[in-house]
């Protein structure tokens, strides 16, 4: 998901979302340590493949955020115990009553950002962190008027 959503930069999410399959091929099963080993040749045929976005700093940046995935892998117990510190280890319920008091970012984002570019990951800004957040249930950002807003509050208390 974070890579999707490092994809995801300056793009609509559809846009991603619609080539999410597209991506799991061209990225091997998003599988952290093929990734990490992809050669100068793999990042050029994936620069060439219309089926994804073809940024390279894009594809570069996910061969290398693999590799510091894997680094993380040694310093915690697992990349979920790693992520999931920022938000206490529980999911985040948040009551906006308007899509409009949403934010695009907290501070537990822009911490989130830091340790992950302070660990050699890129396009991870804070405002990417937390739709990575919104998007792995770490943030519950629902209005209160949506049905499932009192769905998932439920089921994680």
């Amino acid at each position: 998901m974070l890579i999707l959503e490092g994809a995801q930069a300056g793009l609509s999410w559809i846009t991603i979302l619609k080539r999410r399959e597209n991506y799991r091929k061209a990225y091997d099963g998003f599988d952290p340590s093929v990734m990490g080993a992809w050669k100068e040749s793999k990042i050029i045929s994936l620069y060439a493949n219309k089926d994804i976005i073809r940024n390279r700093l894009k594809i570069i940046a996910a061969r290398g955020n693999a590799r510091a995935y894997i680094k993380i892998l040694e310093e915690f117990t697992s990349f979920r115990e790693f992520i999931w510190s920022f938000v206490n280890h529980k999911p985040v319920t948040n009551f906006w009553n308007t899509l409009d008091e949403t934010p695009v970012q907290t501070l537990e984002s822009e911490m989130m950002s830091k340790a992950l570019k302070k660990r050699g990951f890129k396009f991870t800004g804070s405002t990417i962190c937390y739709a990575y957040m919104q998007a792995v249930g770490m943030v519950n950002d629902h209005i209160t008027s949506c049905f499932r807003h009192e769905e998932i509050r439920s089921s994680v208390v």
